[in-house]
């Protein structure tokens, strides 16, 4: 029981960076995908289509800069091509769009870019 106890608490402790490395060992290794266990438990949306199928824009959304605000400052920089005093003023106002109106893999490559920097980001 203490072994489950500190396996518990090592995964509530694990950065975004770590976490996303586990959904990917967990992928590739055991085929397992979080994301897509969560669409399951959702269900189908109304009319039986999966939302997320239906929508072809999204806006990235930066909730918060994490602790590594520095590094995110600079990657919105580079991801939207603002200055630096504009890049830090979306990364102070979180939550803040970084980008709308993107497609869904381009939202999925900036979401895992911003959430390696230690951002918390979400799609909409």
């Amino acid at each position: 029981m203490a072994e489950l106890k500190d396996f518990a608490e090592q995964l509530v402790n694990l950065t975004v960076k770590e976490v996303n490395e586990l959904a990917t060992i967990l992928k590739d290794e055991y085929g397992i995908e979080p994301a897509a266990a969560a669409v399951a438990v959702a269900g189908p949306a109304a009319g039986g289509e999966d939302a997320a199928d239906e929508q072809t824009e999204f806006d990235v959304i930066l909730t918060a800069a994490g602790s590594s605000k520095l590094a995110v400052v600079k990657l919105v920089k580079e991801l939207t091509g603002l200055g630096l005093k504009e890049a830090k003023g979306i990364v102070d106002s979180a939550p803040a769009a970084v980008k709308e109106g993107v497609t869904k893999d381009e939202a999925e490559g900036l979401k895992k870019s911003l959430e390696e920097a230690g951002a918390e980001v979400e799609l909409k």
